[in-house]
């Protein structure tokens, strides 16, 4: 079913229901909006975190600690 059959089948079936009924479908629209702009939201802020350089300096310190440091080895 192509995007424009699918909004023309759902503004049908809008037109049919009550007002109460078309204010929840109303509210959950608004929900799965808000619930897609969270997750690419999410989703930038995770590929800011992955390509940032804050952490950089990590790299380039010696290791403190070494296996022969551990006092028990869980396995």
């Amino acid at each position: 079913m192509t995007r424009a059959t699918l909004l023309k089948k759902t503004i049908d079936s809008l037109q049919k229901l009550p007002d109460q009924n078309l204010q929840e479908v109303s509210d959950f629209a608004e929900f799965l909006l808000h619930k897609i702009d969270n997750q690419i939201i999410a989703e930038g802020i995770r590929q800011l975190a992955s390509e940032s350089k804050s952490f950089q300096f990590l790299e380039e310190e010696e290791n403190l600690y070494t296996v022969n440091d551990l006092k028990e080895k869980y396995k």
